[in-house]
């Protein structure tokens, strides 16, 4: 039997969809895998322009059958391709037989010989005799044919030819029989590589004689290890160690020369040389800051800030006395002007008045930012809270480019260079987190590690602790925290994806860390994606790839979108999005820094605005050149030719190193710097780093016990939602809630009304008689203000997801409900729209509520003044005024997608 085009492993269901539509005939059908249930199937079957899923269910002995159909015994398979078999004759129960399979469109092969999913053209289906995988080794013979007047290396391509003709079918049928070895391959690779045993013997012993010459005498190298790496059999496991030892040599000989010759420094009592390094700084405070501002229209002044003291001064310019000091306890409220980026208002108390506002211009937007960031340090400084609610957050990403770092890291890790910046007065404040990611780095797991705690620690006089790294090939993710953070760290997951070829090589793929800070939850994702200028598809597909597999964050939540599962997701790495233009125009633009009309054709922008890609991201402004391809050594040249053996290859200069990130609604999250590095040349990538402010919450203690009586109870009520979801199905639907304030997830009932008039639509509505009132477990406003709920709305017959969203209770909260709106995702992908109203009602003497230590930094246009008294309920946090690429169009407070509006007045 030939391999089943029918069976699409993994798609998702709105892939399933589009493509059971193009096939357009009834009785069109396809099989992929269940994401309900592991190890099952969903049998995706096309009538009447509807879709319909059925799911199929092995049971204890393995028998598969699908899910039971009203009126109709189930019947058990023992293999897919017999049930399929069975189903295509009429009365089985389905609304239609299975007349026509839509098969699997062959996959673009791209420059490098890799294709979008595999090496093959067809996937084997689960349960297929081993005949119908006999085609295989000629398809791939014949891909070799035609790699072989391509490649200079033409004996090793006839071992590999041995391999394709005579042993490939060996391994394949061990595959099928449980046993992943490849044994004929290992053989095979090891006869091929058999010269290269001599060549790594040669270099390694000139290498460990070398490190021997630098070694403690009291610890010489073991001659027995030696000798057994030249004598032993070349096999591929030994071939492999010894790269690996000579990666390790190389990585560490320089260090290890270095300490050698600092100890006969020490010891013979001689100077010590300018490149030795300098004793750590202890612990010190913050400096006192001057800042030069006008007060007024024409008053000038200086402004001192002293963050030890917490007071800022207030001097007349040519004055000896200050004018006035202002503690910090009395400083009210902080207004950035939105309409001049340089001013802003200071609020302050006084004893005779209620409040006293005095507006002050800087020199530059930049100094005024690094104001308002010393205010906002003083103030945690000098709070009385036992936790914090406001952290400072770093992520750099930096492609090395299989070269070893320089010396120092000192302006990508203080937020040096290019772009956006942080001003000198602020630069080396530390961070309480520091996220970096690589790509193509050379250097071993832990000497990176130790490199990067030892620059922050001559930088910052600070021990950093390690959270977590998690390595793939080259592709690294470190997490350091400062100590007293250490503790508040918990229900830390690592995850690695692979999106090389046929998605089994560490090339390209994505590395992520997921944690809680208190009571917040953080995901770090550094990727590095397909090269290549004509490779946005695929990139596209890395993305989706790398969203369906990295498994981090909580368990429970692993039916939602990755993007939902966090309260703060930052995704960064070498994304590889390119210009499309011509190499030339964009030298010019670059020289002109012309960068929006650059961003205008930027790949990663355009695809986000065709709702490809990372969905509802945000991204900094980008006011700096683009990071790839520097000529190393130099920042002032790019070099866009390459040499390839299939040719020359041109890499236009581009902004492939990117940072964005996704935030739970009505959180707080500021990007206070985002830019790249202007003297780290080591690579042809610039560094690039971003700096965020990141509300963060901590374990609320209620001031009663909850439960203590009936009346202390909060609880979430809903008017009504409707749904809408682009899906040629027209199953009926029920809606999960999801929420760490809620003891268990609760389920309303099936949609109380169903419209598909429209074709590719299904508008579903829910009353209120149909909704669960949902009882928090706490019933506080100040701990209800910090909480999220997120919905999934399933299929009740096939209990997959059509899509997700999360919800703010914060807005909510009064006594008359809201309306609300958002978007559905699954996969990645927008999958439809919800809205409706709620209430969140919380009981009388749970209504106590503070200010935020981030709500006292506010946003007005130049006309408008504070508010006089606080609002009732707690107002969401202050929004920047843009934080994504001006190439992108501001998001709309309704539905953006003008498909959604089709059902306006439809009954």
């Amino acid at each position: 039997m030939a391999a089943a085009g029918w069976y699409h492993r993994d798609i998702s269901q709105v892939v399933a969809e589009e493509l059971l539509a193009k096939a357009g005939r009834d009785g069109s059908f396809l099989v992929r895998d269940s994401e309900s249930v592991k190890g099952a199937y969903a049998l995706c079957l096309l009538f009447q322009r509807h879709v319909y899923t059925y799911r199929i269910l092995p049971d204890d002995e393995g028998l598969l059958s699908v899910q039971a159909i009203q009126g109709i015994q189930a019947k058990c398979f023992r293999t897919l391709p017999d049930l399929i078999g069975a189903y295509q004759h009429p009365n089985n129960g389905l609304v239609t037989p299975l007349l026509h399979p839509v098969h699997r469109a062959r996959p673009d092969e791209d420059s490098d010989g890799e294709d979008a999913r595999g090496w093959g053209h067809t996937v084997p289906c689960p349960g297929a005799p081993p005949s119908s995988r006999t085609h295989i080794p000629q398809q791939l013979h014949q891909r070799l044919q035609e790699q072989v007047h391509s490649s200079p290396a033409s004996d090793f391509m006839g071992f590999m030819a041995e391999y394709l003709t005579h042993h490939v079918q060996l391994d394949l049928e061990a595959l099928c029989h449980g046993h992943p070895q490849l044994r004929h391959l290992s053989t095979a690779l090891a006869t091929a590589c058999r010269a290269l045993h001599g060549e790594i013997d040669f270099t390694l012993a000139g290498l460990e004689t070398l490190a021997r010459v630098f070694d403690p005498p009291a610890s010489p190298r073991s001659p027995a290890r030696e000798q057994g790496f030249l004598s032993s059999d070349p096999d591929l496991e030994l071939l492999l160690s010894k790269i690996s030892t000579v990666n390790h040599l190389l990585s560490s000989l320089e260090k290890k020369v270095l300490k050698s010759l600092q100890e006969m420094v020490t010891r013979h009592n001689l100077a010590l040389p300018s490149v030795a390094m300098a004793p750590l700084p202890a612990a010190r405070p913050l400096a006192v800051q001057n800042f030069e501002v006008k007060a007024g229209k024409s008053q000038r002044a200086v402004l001192t800030v002293d963050v030890e003291s917490g007071t800022v001064t207030v001097t007349k310019r040519g004055s000896s006395s200050p004018e006035e000091v202002i503690p910090q306890d009395k400083i009210l409220q902080l207004i950035k002007y939105q309409s001049e980026q340089s001013k802003v208002r200071l609020v302050c108390a006084r004893e005779n008045q209620k409040s006293l506002s005095r507006d002050f211009i800087f020199p530059s937007a930049r100094k005024r930012e690094a104001f308002c960031q010393l205010l906002q340090l003083m103030k945690i400084q000098h709070s009385n809270l036992d936790e914090p609610e406001l952290i400072s957050v770093y992520v750099g990403t930096w492609n090395m480019g299989s070269t070893p770092p320089p010396r120092s890291l000192a302006s990508w890790l203080t937020s040096r260079g290019l772009g956006r910046t942080q001003d000198e007065t602020t630069a080396c404040i530390p961070h309480d987190i520091y996220v970096v990611g690589t790509q193509e780095n050379s250097l071993g797991d832990r000497e990176w590690v130790e490199f990067l705690c030892a620059s922050l620690k001559t930088l910052m006089a600070i021990d950093y602790r390690v959270v977590a790294l998690q390595c793939l090939w080259s592709i690294k993710i470190v997490v350091l925290v400062k100590p007293e953070h250490q503790r508040r760290i918990s229900h830390v997951h690592t995850s690695s994806v692979k999106t090389g070829i046929a998605n089994t090589l560490g090339n390209k793929g994505a590395v992520g860390v997921s944690f809680l800070f208190n009571g917040t939850s953080f995901g770090f994702i550094n990727c590095h994606l397909a090269s290549g200028s004509e490779k946005t598809h695929r990139r596209n597909q890395n993305y989706s790839d790398i969203l369906h597999s990295l498994a981090l964050g909580d368990k429970r939540l692993g039916g939602f979108d990755l993007t939902l599962r966090f309260t703060h997701l930052f995704w960064f790495g070498d994304l590889n999005y390119r210009l499309d233009m011509d190499v030339q125009d964009i030298l010019t633009h670059v020289v002109k820094k012309e960068f929006q009309t650059l961003l205008a054709v930027d790949q990663l922008n355009l695809e986000r605005e065709k709702s490809k890609v990372f969905l509802r991201f945000s991204e900094g402004d980008i006011s700096f050149p683009p990071t790839y391809r520097y000529e190393r050594g130099t920042r002032d040249t790019y070099v866009w030719q390459k040499s390839k053996p299939t040719g020359v290859r041109i890499n236009v200069p581009s902004w492939c190193d990117r940072i964005l990130w996704k935030s739970h609604p009505e959180t707080h999250v500021v990007c206070n710097s985002y830019g790249c590095t202007d003297d780290i040349v080591t690579s042809d990538h610039s560094p690039v780093f971003a700096t965020f402010e990141v509300g963060v919450t901590s374990q609320f203690v209620p001031k009663e016990a909850p439960g203590s009586s009936p009346e202390a109870l909060a609880c979430i009520e809903w008017e009504s939602i409707e749904v809408i979801l682009k899906t040629t199905s027209h199953s009926k639907c029920c809606i999960e809630f999801h929420s760490y304030c809620l003891e268990e997830v609760q389920r309303s009932g099936e949609n109380t009304s169903q419209n598909c008039d429209i074709p590719g639509f299904l508008k579903l509505g829910w009353s209120s008689k149909h909704l669960p009132v949902l009882n928090p477990i706490l019933p506080d406003l100040e701990y209800l203000g910090d909480q999220h709920l997120l919905l999934s709305i399933k299929g009740v017959e096939s209990c997959e997801s059509y899509g997700e969203c999360c919800l703010a209770l914060r807005s909510a909260i009064g006594a008359t409900a809201q309306q609300f709106e958002t978007f559905l995702f699954h996969r990645g992908e927008e999958t439809g729209s919800v809205r409706g109203w709620m209430r969140v009602r919380v009981p009388r003497g749970r209504c106590g509520t503070r200010e935020r230590l981030y709500e006292w930094i506010s946003f007005e246009e130049e006309d408008a003044e504070p508010a006089a008294e606080p609002p009732l309920r707690p107002k969401p946090p202050p929004q920047r005024l843009r934080s994504r690429p001006r190439s992108l169009p501001e998001p709309a407070t309704d539905y953006t997608n003008p498909a959604y509006f089709i059902f306006e007045g439809v009954p």
